[in-house]
């Protein structure tokens, strides 16, 4: 049994090694854009909503600003 265990998790982060940072950003935009769904008060979905619109070249470029010294 931990054979398969340390299989499986060897197996696991050899899949999130594959994935790309822009794939993991484009799969949390998504999940972010179905909890804002789930938002009864439409100017929050409407800002949630806004945030996750968010591209990956922003994300990046507002990323690198803050971590310059």
């Amino acid at each position: 049994m931990p054979r398969m265990k340390h299989a499986l998790t060897l197996a696991a982060a050899l899949l999130l090694a594959a994935c790309s940072t822009q794939d993991l950003y484009s799969t949390a935009q998504a999940w972010q854009r179905q909890e804002c769904q789930k938002l009864q008060d439409q100017g929050e979905r409407t800002r949630c909503e806004k945030s996750s619109a968010r591209s990956y070249e922003d994300y990046k470029a507002e990323a690198a600003k803050k971590s310059k010294p």
